[in-house]
């Protein structure tokens, strides 16, 4: 199958570098984005999201004409689903996140206008088991004129298949074309034609499945991992009642040839480990014990931090008893979800600031040098440098940024959240 022109649809964290790597093999690629501001900053060269070797793919494949960003779909050979798939509840301490795959929806039936016989539709998206197929029928109902596979097996018109994306923020570039992908198509003509579009520039290997044990790898990847954070997490609390250096016991546990125990950190963020979990708890609730309790394990962990916080606050007023409340300054060092990204998705670094900020009102400053001021409007904190952060008499360090590792920080008036 040729694909002389390619979609993209979502140009987000995946959906940009996804889009920018395609271009860059001299392939005509349309990104697709609702929002005009992100589609006016790409067509200008320029990026909307901090990810290392991003910004010159694409200043050089929109400056040679092979990337440009739309509002609305346009025909091509193959159309690319990267859109969000948030919760549509917000609470996930009380009750188990439901899935909201509306973007997903829209996507579809969006490019269900443009779609001609031959074409292939690709879901990245991170879904619940059975997503690709609901997209398979959404796509249908509006071009009742094509044939889908789900009806037509391997004689269908439009090919469908569901390719999960793998990669490490901070390293997209490197790993979009080095890691392994799983491809998923509803036939097996779906999947051939998805490998021949991966393997335009992935030199990993394309492992071929149905669409469901595909969505069901990407989950099952995300929560093997939030597992074992979550031992890493429920670990620190321990050791931090029994005058434990959890930081010390991983590294001596960690000594053993078949133990390799995570460092805890204030919770768990991004768009994929805080979140793809949920989707096989809410499918699932009855069986899904584990992952279920390991995420309510790392949801809380954040507010174990916050308690810390709040005792520090209570002690440092006692050692200072001529000092008011509003005498203490709290600074925090990072918001992102993880280090030396701008991804605010999830961050329970980001969640931690604001419900101190919330309790401590107006003695709240923050160090985020991934982000700038414009990116969070409306805080109830202030974003400063390193060195006036270090003047706070309590200092908290959220997130492991390449920035603070040489930092003085001091350690009668520090929290450590993560290990620096």
């Amino acid at each position: 199958m040729t694909f002389n022109t390619i979609s993209v649809v979502g140009l987000g964290y995946i959906g940009l570098p996804t889009a920018a790597m395609l271009a860059s093999k001299n392939i005509k690629i349309i990104g697709v984005d609702v929002n005009k501001t992100v589609v006016d900053t790409i067509n200008s060269g320029n990026i909307h999201i901090v990810e290392c070797g991003l910004n010159a793919l694409v200043r050089r494949t929109v400056g040679e004409g092979y990337l440009r960003a739309v509002v609305a779909p346009e025909a091509a050979d193959a159309f690319l689903i990267a859109v969000p798939t948030p919760f549509m509840s917000t609470s996930v301490v009380d009750k188990i996140p439901t899935p909201d795959l509306r973007y997903v929806e829209s996507a579809a039936r969006s490019v269900a206008r443009v779609l001609k016989r031959g074409d292939l539709v690709i879901l990245e998206s991170t879904s619940p088991v059975g997503t690709t197929e609901k997209m398979a029928r959404w796509l249908a109902e509006e071009r009742p004129d094509l044939s889908f596979p789900q009806t037509h097996s391997e004689n269908s018109d439009i090919r469908i298949a569901y390719c999960p994306e793998r990669v490490l923020p901070g390293q997209v570039i490197k790993e979009l074309v080095e890691n392994d992908r799983v491809i998923g198509g509803m036939t097996e003509a779906c999947s051939e034609a998805a490998v021949n579009l991966y393997k335009i520039f992935v030199t990993g290997d394309c492992i071929v499945t149905n669409s469901r044990t595909a969505e069901m790898t990407k989950l099952v990847e995300n929560a093997s991992r939030d597992v074992s954070i979550a031992f890493a997490n429920e670990l620190s609390i321990i050791c931090d009642k029994i005058n434990v250096d959890v930081w010390e016991l991983i590294r001596l546990a960690n000594r053993h040839p078949r133990v390799n125990i995570l460092n805890p950190g204030p919770g768990v963020g991004g768009h994929c480990i805080a979140v793809d979990p949920w989707f096989i708890v809410s499918g699932n609730p009855d069986d899904a014990k584990l992952i279920h309790c390991a995420r309510r394990v790392n949801d809380s962990k954040s507010l174990w931090v916050i308690d810390k916080i709040k005792a520090m606050a209570t002690n440092f007023l006692l050692m200072n008893p001529t000092m008011g409340v509003h005498d203490l300054e709290i600074s925090f060092f990072g918001l992102a979800f993880k280090s030396d990204i701008d991804d605010l998705r999830e961050s329970p670094a980001l969640a931690i600031v604001r419900a101190v900020a919330a309790l401590f009102t107006g003695q709240v400053i923050a160090v985020e040098p991934n982000i700038n001021v414009d990116s969070l409007p409306n805080e109830t904190f202030s974003l400063v440098s390193i060195d006036r952060a270090l003047a706070s008499p309590i200092q908290v360090v959220l997130v492991a940024h390449h920035q603070f590792i040489r930092v003085a920080f001091d350690a009668e008036k520090t929290f450590f959240a993560v290990e620096i």
